[in-house]
């Protein structure tokens, strides 16, 4: 990282450069088309749900009718009936209720698995250019908080929300069965609650919209931050730093206040409408009773069926903050899933060792901004090429548009005389192969890991492997051999081991083109000399650019080509461009006076 990246580049990422987020239709309509292939489940859920409330909205009734047995001092037996009665709807309505739940809970769950598939198969195929613009930051927020919020939200938001509106709607409707006058009182109430409900909403989707994209903003901060603190450190940019991740809290909290006091609000206002309702219904059985249009236990019937509805909808509106939440949420998930799958190209490099070739390239991220210049460069089938230069030199940059990782600005890369770019997923691996210093280790066995190169491997090659990389001794000596569990969770490897392991893979993945970016540079001296070598029984036999980290590694190249500010500056073999006093004449003799570099 460079002084101008760790002043600029990190002071994180802005709204228009974040991923896309989904409108609120477009929100609603992923979600049917989430739930299209579980119409059926749906259905069922649907259905015991309702039973379920059904059968709990006769509590009210039997007691309405042990009040009128106790007004007219009916005899006991029929007060011992009615009580049975309501034990057997308890019992009813708790073993459907759980049947709902458990129905709703496998349909949400279904559902979410199904989103987070579809996210990650879009997030990958997302262009480079869209991550490295938004930042690592965006994403993660995605994959992770968001993710995490939408679970959640299915697991218990879901279920109870469901419960919560069909307890509302069927315990009115029983309210009108008594008599259609409590339910004109009972919705005395709603429009109060309909105009809370506005309130709240126009308010609440916009304001957690914002604090998702303000999260996802302070994280992209807080990791630009940690990941470059060696160079924040270097150049003494603690206090901006600091200031910036401030700033960035600072947002978050203003906007979680904002949310705190727009539910204070929400509640103070419900209050309102439930005594409303409860006064007009009591008020109305009152008057009923006195005319003789209804029983004592009818209107207290009507009273509890009201009085029941403050939990349900209390429930119903404190889960719609949640629900609110989870949907800008969502909407940030469906904003990558619905991003279209990138063209799948098919175009093909004849087997055998292939040609590099690069034309008048120039690349640059941001617009206005080239960070190579006019590149011109061929490597000859087999070749060895080493990429020498100071960080910041267009390097990695030049390394992975040869790659294929992103197409260049202007100019063009050929491999085998085909853009790299337009090679098809299986024709790229088998042509390419790209190694960086950050090689990922995926949990689960050494063996699988391997084959993640060649999935028909047998233990023989994958022996086979480790052995030209000078990796078999130690991957005999875990404590399962081959089936040791390693990455998370499983037996940690150093980096030279993981980079080792990144080599056998490339040996069994048998690519005729082999790029190198800085492949050795998290293994300490010792660690390097092993692993140099290792690297050059790797990429024996094919075309290989390496970018170098130690010029060691450029000094066994078949040529070297020596880069500064994007520009190729020097070309040659580690004789010829020694002997012509350069810049990598230069390098060569600070590097040398302090590294040992005897072959």
């Amino acid at each position: 990282m460079t002084r101008s990246e760790a002043e600029a580049g990190t002071g994180g990422v802005s709204a228009p450069d974040l991923l896309p987020v989904a409108t609120p239709a477009r929100t609603r309509a992923g979600v049917m088309e989430l739930l299209r292939p579980q119409r059926r489940s749906a259905v069922i859920a649907f259905a015991v749900t309702v039973a379920s409330t059904a059968v709990g909205l006769l509590v009210q009734p039997l007691l309405g009718r042990i009040v009128d047995l106790a007004a007219d001092r009916a005899s006991a037996d029929a007060v011992t009936t009615t009580a049975a009665l309501l034990v057997a709807v308890a019992v009813a309505q708790g073993v459907s209720a759980g049947l709902g739940l458990s129905l709703i809970s496998r349909l949400g769950e279904t559902t979410l698995a199904r989103l987070r598939e579809r996210f990650v198969e879009r997030a990958l195929g997302l262009p480079l250019e869209w991550v490295e613009r938004a930042g690592a930051g965006d994403l993660t927020a995605r994959v992770t908080a968001d993710v995490s919020l939408i679970a959640e939200a299915v697991r218990n938001a879901l279920p109870e929300l469901a419960r919560s509106l069909l307890t509302i709607v069927l315990t009115l409707g029983a309210m009108a069965l008594l008599d259609w006058r409590f339910l004109l009182a009972a919705l005395l109430a709603v429009p109060v609650q309909a105009a809370t409900g506005r309130w709240y909403v126009a308010r609440a989707v916009p304001l957690y919209a914002e604090q998702r994209t303000a999260a996802g903003a302070q994280q992209q901060q807080l990791l630009d931050s940690v990941a470059g603190s060696s160079t924040v450190r270097a150049f003494r940019l603690e206090r901006e730093h600091a200031e910036r991740v401030t700033e960035r809290s600072r947002t978050v909290v203003a906007l979680r206040m904002r949310g705190i006091q727009l539910v204070l609000g929400f509640y103070g206002r419900l209050h309102i409408a439930e005594y409303i309702g409860l006064a007009a219904v009591l008020f109305t059985g009152y008057w009923l009773v006195r005319q003789g249009s209804a029983s004592i236990g009818t209107a207290t019937a009507a009273a509890l069926y009201f009085h029941s509805l403050f939990a349900p909808v209390n429930a119903a509106l404190v889960l719609l903050d949640d629900a609110q939440s989870a949907l800008a949420g969502l909407a940030r998930l469906i904003g990558v899933t619905d991003q279209p799958p990138p063209p799948e190209p098919d175009r093909r490099v004849e087997t055998g060792r292939v040609e590099v070739s690069v034309r008048e390239l120039s690349h640059a991220y941001r617009p206005g901004h080239l960070v190579l210049h006019d590149i011109d460069l061929t490597i000859r089938p087999g070749e060895r090429v080493a990429l020498v230069g100071a960080s910041g030199a267009g390097k990695t940059t030049l390394a992975r548009l040869v790659a294929g990782i992103q197409p260049p600005t202007t100019g063009t890369v050929l491999v085998g005389g085909v853009p790299p770019t337009e090679l098809g997923p299986a024709a790229a691996r088998r042509t390419v192969a790209l190694i960086t210093q950050e090689t990922h280790v995926f949990a689960g066995p050494l063996a699988d890991d391997l084959r993640l190169a060649k999935p028909d491997a047998t233990d023989d090659e994958l022996r086979a492997a480790l052995d030209r990389v000078d990796a078999l001794a130690w991957a005999e000596a875990l404590p399962d051999g081959l089936a040791t569990v390693v990455g998370d969770g499983g037996h940690r490897l150093s980096g030279d081991r993981t980079q080792a392991l990144a080599l056998a893979r490339l040996i069994l993945a048998d690519p005729p083109l082999v790029i190198l970016d800085e492949a050795t540079a998290e293994a300490g001296s010792a660690g390097a000399r092993a692993l140099e070598k290792a690297v050059a029984r790797a990429v024996d036999g094919r075309t290989a650019l390496i970018v170098a980290h130690r010029l060691s590694q450029a000094a066994i190249a078949d040529r070297i080509v020596v880069m500064d500010c994007g520009h190729i500056v020097e070309t040659g073999t580690h004789d010829e461009l020694r002997a012509s006093a350069g810049p990598y004449a230069a390098l060569w003799q600070a590097w040398s006076h302090t590294r040992d570099t005897a072959p």
